[in-house]
């Protein structure tokens, strides 16, 4: 009873040991492939800043290259622990099927980042607009999202499946953009001087490109305003700060000219029988 005892004992203790040394060898590659895993990514980001290679390719392979050796590190602290490689391989092949319909979305994803990057309808750095209105700049363009930092520096992770299938702005690829002013007057003020107004508010202006040169359009006899379109091009990093001062001048301007801006009005005639 004794040596069936200390037999069992010394048989737990063996296992222990065993057991514990692979224990404190998984959780020493644990520790360690991680941090090796992070020092390659960086190098690799590091040379490939050197090289200056295309940010949207460089984040895209950042992204999967981290994903990739931590998955590696995984399956070797697996077989440290004393799990087989053919039943690794036996559960992949056994789960791949279950696990690739579950995460259809998410291959799509892997897929919708590869067109991304083959296709560049944008890149690293350019603003855009998504389908459903989302709009800001990309930063960073990764295996699975892209960020995109809004305007008013939000931070949004866009699923690349649905980017590179659906209908994406591009406001950065212009170099030069027109711009669409719409300016009402009273009927009964010179659309001539309002004209002349308007080219002189242009003329005077720097960032309006001289070629294609500004025009004024008479666009339509609204019920109470005549309504002009006062079009002209910009460089596209002057686009937002040309229209809002424009239309501040032109806001100030008309008035001095004696061209007024209306208010919605109707004429109501009554008729006595």
């Amino acid at each position: 009873m004794n040596m069936s005892l200390d037999s069992l004992i010394t048989t737990l203790g063996q296992i222990v040991a065993t057991f514990g040394t692979k224990l404190i060898a998984a959780v020493a590659i644990w520790v360690i492939g991680f941090w090796i895993v992070k020092k390659v990514v960086a190098s690799i980001s590091f040379t490939m800043r050197q090289h200056e290679v295309e940010p949207s390719l460089a984040s895209f392979t950042q992204s999967f290259l981290s994903i990739t050796l931590k998955v590696l590190v995984v399956i070797i602290i697996l077989t440290t622990l004393g799990v087989q490689m053919t039943s690794i391989v036996a559960v992949l092949g056994a789960a791949s099927l279950a696990i690739g319909m579950a995460l259809s979305g998410t291959l799509q994803n892997v897929a919708g980042g590869m067109i991304i990057l083959f296709f560049k309808p944008f890149r690293v750095g350019e603003a855009i607009v998504t389908a459903d209105g989302k709009a800001g700049i990309v930063k960073k363009i990764m295996i699975f999202t892209t960020e995109l930092h809004t305007f008013d520096n939000q931070i949004l992770f866009l699923p690349n499946g649905a980017l590179s299938n659906g209908i994406i702005t591009n406001l950065s690829q212009g170099k030069n953009r027109r711009t669409d002013l719409t300016v009402g007057i009273s009927y009964g003020d010179d659309v001539e001087k309002a004209r002349a107004t308007a080219l002189k508010i242009l003329s005077k202006d720097k960032r309006v490109l001289k070629n294609p040169a500004p025009e004024i359009i008479l666009s339509s006899l609204d019920d109470s305003a005549v309504t002009l379109i006062v079009r002209y091009w910009t460089k596209y990093e002057d686009l937002l700060s040309a229209q809002a001062d424009i239309l501040e001048t032109i806001y100030k301007e008309f008035p001095k000219n004696k061209l007024h801006f209306p208010f919605p009005q109707m004429d109501v005639h009554m008729k006595k029988n």
